[in-house]
């Protein structure tokens, strides 16, 4: 046998045939709720779900969640976007991608070498200007001398 049962406008709680009061408001609008305690709570305008034991109170504060069904979660595809970055187009980031690393190597070995040439040439002219400025001076250097002070401050200790 199945019993109809009908819940309470207030507390959400199941109530069952022969049970419960029916509130009629001037509007015409009909209530129906457990008990006189819940019909109280009702006409003093506490708020449901900040009474511990009604059924917003539990659903606001995720209680009985072992018996709410688990939504299945949706897959999100993730689409790779290949853009440029700062100072290197698309083009060139998809050229070196796919070279293989002996020519990466290479270029770099290449790179490496120009840069220790260029060093090189700079020092090499750094070298002859400062012959060509002894030339003109007489081949008098300039030696570092102590600057010129208060020599030595105090005593034996």
């Amino acid at each position: 046998m199945v019993l109809k049962t009908a819940t309470c406008r207030w507390s959400g709680l199941r109530i069952y045939p022969g049970r419960g009061i029916v509130f009629v408001r001037i509007d015409g609008q009909q209530f129906l709720f457990i008990n006189e305690k819940v019909k109280s709570l009702y006409h003093q305008r506490k708020r449901p779900a900040k009474i511990a034991w009604t059924a917003q109170y539990r659903k606001a504060h995720r209680k009985d969640q072992d018996v709410q069904i688990a939504r299945k979660k949706r897959r999100t595809t993730t689409r790779v976007q290949a853009r440029s970055i700062a100072g290197a187009p698309l083009e060139l980031i998809n050229k070196r991608r796919t070279e293989n690393p002996d020519a990466r190597k290479a270029g770099r070995e290449a790179a490496l070498r120009e840069v220790k040439e260029r060093m090189k040439k700079t020092r090499q002219d750094k070298a002859s200007a400062k012959a060509a400025d002894a030339k003109k001076t007489g081949g008098k250097a300039t030696k570092n001398l102590p600057r010129a002070g208060p020599g030595k401050v105090g005593g034996k200790r």
